[in-house]
Formats: structure tokens, C-alpha cells, sequence
């Protein structure tokens, strides 16, 4: 008799990682792979968190801490919202997670109810829907387009047919790569506040913007929950250290929960955050690249027949239509990688339904990494 296997774990793939195994069989093979498939920095840690990290190792401080993280790192972030955003927060606000995936884990757990409808923009971070579907949550579609910067509106809440219990917001977003400006954050969060929709803010690519710094859903509101991480513009991916600014009503829910699926957050990964985020003109440096990266990009995509990219404000993402090209984008990403060597991810993995005329570039590698990656793909579109 065949065992139950629960309903639970019937998700999408992340298709992203599907595609970094192809990749890496490649490249374990003797080829050469130029990876811009994953949102992975290809920068280190900051030095200073390396020696906060090795200091704490040596010193064996590497004990349990309590579950909403290290005192003095949560003193240190709400610093951080003062100093970045002018924002007065209580530290105890501040809950430290195991990446921002367990503080996702935590926010849906906490703000919603099995059935509970959560609206999202497509296209999007493929992770949202598939936390939502494995809790028993309905993720709601927003089918955003160029015309709307591949962001959430109001107006397109007002289309959506039945109850909301929440909405996700992402400034920059995955995969496009779009900002919301102070009037489009606080139309959306005057929105759900009116319609008693929670806002769940993704702002983990703050700092690594270009023309304009990100703005924070805490400017205009206490209620929403913002989620954020060291992996993007602190270069710790591998660390898994992310942070939650929790509103008043669900600061010992969260807590609760965190208790008894995680204790607590990495200890060592914690003495690095810590130090990394003293680290702010080393780190701006390799945003530098990364904008030297886009600036490249957005000169040599359409030279290849790329011709229409998605406005990178911020993050290191572009988003092509390449409905020109192909209607199978899974397709044209495995033919990309056999072909050229260049991993790149299907646009199926942010929008289910549309994404098949779309694809993603990640561009935090190294500047001579993107610059190869242009010329083949040259080569490879125009021969």
C-alpha cells in the first residue's frame, strides 16, 4: 500500500534552481558557464563580517539566542531605519529570521488563515505563491504589464473578484527589477488600509538601487510587514539571515511561531549581520558594479534582439520580452544554455501563465562575466 504524501508539497518547482543544476552539470563537465540564472551576489560578505563571524567562533558563542535574535543586532537595524529611511522604531519590532524565506514562513502563518485570499503581482517571486499554496492560502493573481511597471495598483485590487486578506508587494521587485515611488507605496498602503487588506512589503533589494533609494512601507504606515534580508545588498545569501519589522498585533505570534519552528535564527550569521551593516561604503561599491553591469546590458540586449527590457530601478534583474524570439521561454533558456553556455531563467517561474514569452537576466556576476555573457549572446541572435 502506497503511503499518503501530503497535498501540501504539490508546488511548482523553483525553476531557478532546476536550472543552476543543469548548469553546474555543464560546468562540472568542462564547459564554461556563465551564470546569470540565480540572484545570488558575486561578491562576498564584507570583510568586517567575516572577522565578526571568525571572532565569534573562536570566542565559542555559538548558543542558542533568543528567538527574535541577538538584542544588540535588533538595537542596530532599528538604527539602520533611522538612519536610511527616518523612521523611529521600537527594536522590539524587529524580529530576526533565518533568511527572508522563514520570515515569509512567519508573516503568512501569522496573518492569515487557511482560505485566507492573498493578492501578488505577476509577474513575480515564484516562492510567494508556493508558501501561500503549501499553507493552504489562495494566491490572487495581479496580471501586471509594462503599463503598470509590472507592479501592483489599486485599480487593480478594485478588479479582483471576492474578498482580499492581504497583498504582497515587492520595491524592487524579482523579476523586473521595478521600483514603487512615495506616491505609488502610499496610494497602495492607503489602499489596504481602507479595504483591511494586511501589506506585506518585500524590500529586500533595498540598497541596491540606481536612481533613486527604495521606499520603505514603514514611512506611511505602522500596520504592514516588512520583510528584508542580508542576502542582496549584504552579499551573505549562504548565511541565511533575514529580518521581520513586525506591527504591535503580531509581535508574540510571530515570536511564538518562531520559537517552535526555528528557536532561533544562525548564531554566527548574526555576529556577521552585525557587522556588515557598518559596512555601507564597501557595499555601495559593489552596487556600483552591478549598475556598471545594467549599463552594459541595456547597451548590448537589444544589439542581440532583446529589445524589450523591463526598466531595472533596482535588484540586478532584467526582464525580456521575447515573445519575438520565442512562445516557449523554457525552451530558449535550455537552448541558450547548450548553446552559448549562458544560464539564464524562463519567465515561467515568475508568471505561470504569461511567462512563456518572457525571460530573466541576473547580472550580479563579475563585469567581465556580463560582458562575455553580451558578446555570445550576440554571436548567438545575429550570427
Amino acid at each position: 500500500m502506497a503511503l499518503k504524501v501530503s497535498k501540501r508539497a504539490d508546488v511548482s518547482p523553483f525553476i531557478v534552481m532546476d536550472v543552476l543544476r543543469a548548469a553546474n552539470a555543464r560546468e562540472a563537465a568542462g564547459e564554461t558557464i556563465l551564470h546569470m540564472e540565480v540572484g545570488q551576489p558575486g561578491h562576498s560578505a564584507p570583510e568586517a563580517a567575516l572577522k565578526a563571524a571568525e571572532r565569534a567562533l573562536r570566542n565559542g558563542r555559538m548558543g542558542y539566542t533568543d528567538a527574535r535574535g541577538l538584542p544588540e543586532l535588533g538595537a542596530r537595524l532599528a538604527r539602520h531605519y533611522q538612519e536610511a529611511y527616518g523612521v523611529d522604531l521600537d527594536p522590539a519590532r524587529i524580529m530576526t529570521t533565518t533568511g527572508s524565506s522563514a520570515g515569509f514562513l512567519l508573516s503568512f502563518l501569522s496573518a492569515f488563515d487557511p482560505g485566507d485570499r492573498v493578492a501578488l503581482a505577476a509577474p513575480g517571486y515564484p516562492a510567494y505563491r508556493n508558501i501561500l499554496s503549501a499553507l493552504g492560502l489562495e494566491p490572487v493573481w495581479l496580471e501586471t504589464t509594462a503599463a503598470e511597471r509590472f507592479q501592483p495598483t489599486p485599480e487593480l485590487l478594485d478588479r479582483v473578484e471576492g474578498p482580499l486578506h492581504g497583498l504582497i508587494v515587492a520595491s524592487p521587485s524579482n523579476p523586473a527589477g521595478t521600483m514603487l515611488g512615495r506616491a505609488e507605496m502610499k496610494a497602495l498602503v492607503d489602499a489596504c488600509a481602507e479595504r483591511g487588506i494586511r501589506l506585506i512589503s518585500d524590500e529586500i533589494y533595498h540598497g541596491v538601487t540606481y536612481e533613486a533609494r527604495g521606499v520603505s512601507a514603514l514611512e506611511f504606515t505602522d500596520a504592514a510587514i516588512v520583510v528584508n534580508s542580508f542576502s542582496k545588498y549584504y552579499a551573505m545569501t549562504g548565511w541565511r539571515l533575514g529580518w521581520l519589522v513586525l506591527p504591535e498585533d503580531l509581535l508574540r505570534p510571530v515570536e511564538r511561531l518562531s520559537q517552535n519552528l526555528f528557536i532561533s535564527p544562525p548564531t554566527i550569521s548574526q555576529h556577521a549581520g552585525l557587522a556588515a551593516l557598518d559596512c555601507g561604503a564597501e557595499l555601495d561599491r559593489v552596487v556600483e558594479g552591478y549598475r556598471r553591469n545594467r549599463d552594459l546590458l541595456l547597451e548590448a540586449l537589444p544589439k542581440a534582439g532583446f529589445t524589450e527590457l523591463a526598466p531595472a530601478d533596482g535588484a540586478f534583474y532584467l526582464y525580456a520580452d521575447i515573445g519575438h524570439l520565442s512562445h516557449d521561454s523554457h525552451d530558449f533558456c535550455r537552448r541558450m544554455l547548450e548553446e552559448t553556455g549562458v544560464a539564464t531563467t524562463p519567465g515561467l517561474d515568475f508568471d505561470p501563465r504569461r511567462g512563456h514569452r518572457f525571460m530573466r537576466f541576473s547580472f550580479a556576476g563579475s563585469e567581465v562575466e556580463v560582458a562575455e555573457a553580451a558578446r555570445r549572446l550576440q554571436a548567438w541572435l545575429r550570427g
